[in-house]
Parts: structure tokens; sequence; C-alpha cells
């Protein structure tokens, strides 16, 4: 059994918390939180006896294998570095970092200790990731990619009423590409890899980060748009269009259901059954790349593709973190 400790005592946590301990190979062990008390409640809460407000003596623990840090974006960096410095196996939230060079820093040091470093973007672990990965040679030639995640957010009118919440707050490194627009970028990173070129647009807020935009992602044969949004709702599905067929995708980051439709055909559902906590699948992936002792993986590479592109992306945009400027 795998044994972790968590950095975050959020809803987050508590659903990766649950996806762990139904991998049946990861075991919670350990809860960090700046404040002593409330790592001591969370931890109650999952039966944990071992809480800490110091992430320096987390870190060193000898209760813990593994982390699995779900902080605001712009620390997942540093404490992912300390852990890994630890010999200490990391599962960072989404993003893994602030940018690229955040990024492959981490990577070159995972390397070196020789542990597992993984980001938690569960999308393309789902089964139903898998069954649009078969169906593509179904649609003959791919001619049109549409990949779209638009959530408003809760702390949205927040934000209109004049506060400042971390997820539109730039010295978090937040905003939609950050947040919403890596899901179906990531998604079609892992389904095409990285493209010849692409195109990027956002709109601003007066705090710094984006609202929502678009990329556009170009391929030899075809085009992948992709649209996020924090600030408006979408309801439509995902679409991979080919000259012999068409997938519809709804819910683009959970895969939750997946239909193809032929020219002359009935339509017909592929989805397959996945657990309602997609997490776990994150989770069983991330605990066999360490029985395995497999440090470089392809998830490293869908997030240094994904991470470049976003940071890049931002620069077109005017999106600037503080973090960008240590590296």
């Amino acid at each position: 059994m795998i044994r972790f400790g968590v950095i975050g005592t959020n809803w987050i946590t508590d659903k990766f918390i649950e996806g762990a301990h139904a991998s049946q190979k990861l075991q919670l062990t350990a809860v960090f939180s700046r404040q002593l008390d409330r790592a001591e409640e969370f931890a109650a809460k999952h039966n944990v006896q071992n809480s800490f407000d110091s992430l320096e003596e987390m870190a060193a623990s000898d209760t813990v294998d593994a982390v699995y840090i779900a902080s605001p974006n712009s620390l997942h960096a540093s404490q992912a570095k300390l852990f890994i410095e630890h010999g200490k196996h990391v599962i960072g939230e989404k993003p893994l970092a602030s940018n690229i060079l955040e990024v492959e820093n981490l990577i070159s040091l995972a390397q070196e200790k020789g542990v597992v470093l993984f980001e938690a973007l569960k999308t393309s672990y789902t089964p139903n990731f898998n069954v649009i990965r078969e169906a593509l040679p179904k649609l003959g030639k791919l001619r049109k990619v549409y990949f779209t995640y638009c959530q408003y957010s809760s702390r949205y009118l927040r934000f209109l009423n004049g506060e400042n919440p971390n997820t539109f707050n730039p010295e978090f490194s937040n905003g939609s590409l950050m947040d919403i627009g890596i899901y179906p970028l990531s998604a079609a990173i892992a389904l095409f890899g990285e493209p010849n070129s692409f195109t990027a647009q956002g709109v601003m807020l007066h705090s710094g980060v984006d609202a929502h935009g678009t990329l556009v992602l170009h391929y030899n044969d075809f085009d992948a748009v992709i649209t996020h949004s924090k600030v408006s709702n979408g309801y439509v599905p995902s679409e991979l269009q080919g000259e012999q067929g068409t997938l519809l995708v709804q819910g683009i980051s959970d895969c939750e259901s997946v239909e193809l439709h032929r020219m002359g055909e009935p339509s017909v559902t592929l989805s397959q059954w996945q657990n309602d906590n997609t997490m776990i699948y994150e989770a069983e992936e991330f605990a066999r790349l360490i029985e395995l002792q497999q440090t470089m993986h392809p998830g490293l590479a869908r997030t240094q593709i994904v991470s470049a592109i976003i940071t890049r992306a931002r620069e077109i945009i005017g999106v600037r973190y503080p973090a960008d400027e240590i590296v």
C-alpha cells in the first residue's frame, strides 16, 4: 500500500482521497494545513493520525511515500520541489506548475531523485477517453475538432462585487485558460500530439487574468478549436468530425458520454460505465507508475507540451504571473 499525504483540505482533496482509497492501492496517512487545528479536523474526518502545519516536517516524515498537492496554483511548483527533494512521489493538481520552466525544472529534479511526478489531470485516464481514442479510425480522415469547456465560476459574483478571490487573481497563477481551458487542451494533445503551430485569443479582466478565450491548434489536415470560459456556462458537446463520421463527447473533462454518428448509419452510443468519481482513474495510474518505478511516462510529455502552449498563449493574451518573474 502506498502511503500518501495531502496538501489542501478542500472539496477536491476529499474527492481525490475517495478515489485514491477506491483504487485500493493508496492510503491516506497525513494531512497538511497552514492551521494545525484545521489539519487535525480534516485528518479526524478521514481517520488519520498524522497532522502537520509544517511542510518541511511532512516532507521529511517516514509516514508518507507520496503527496497529493491541491494548494493554489502558484504554490504547486515549490511544494512539489520540496517533496521531490525528500524522495517523495508527487501527484500535483492541474496545472502542475505556473509555467513551462517550472515544469521542466520539476521533471529534471524528479528524474534525478528517481521519483514519480504526475499531473492530476483526470481526462485522459477515464475509460471513455480510451473509447474516443479507439473510435477515431471510424471517422475516416479527421477534418475538424471542437473541444469546449465553459463553466461559470461560483466565485465570479464575488469578483464582480469588488472582492479579489484566488480564482481571478494573478498572484495565484489563475484564470480561465489555466483552470478550465487546460482540460480540453490536454485532451487534444493526448489524442493528436504537439500541433505544428497555434493561435490564441483571450478576454482580460481588470485583475489581470483571462475571463474566457480560444485556442486553435493547427495540425496537417485539420484544426482543433479549444474554447474555454469561467464567466459563462456551456452546454454543447465537443465534436470530432471526420469524412466518414463524427464523435460527440459530452463533458470533455470527464468524457461523460461518447456518441458515434457515421454517414448512412444509425447513431451509436459508445460510452462505457465510469465511476462517478473519475479521479479514481488518475489515482490508479499514479499508483501503477510508482509500483513499476516508471519515473518517465507519457503523462510528463503531455504536461510539457500543454504547459509550453499555455505559457506562450498567456504571453500572447497578456496574462503575466508573479511566478513568471522568478524562474
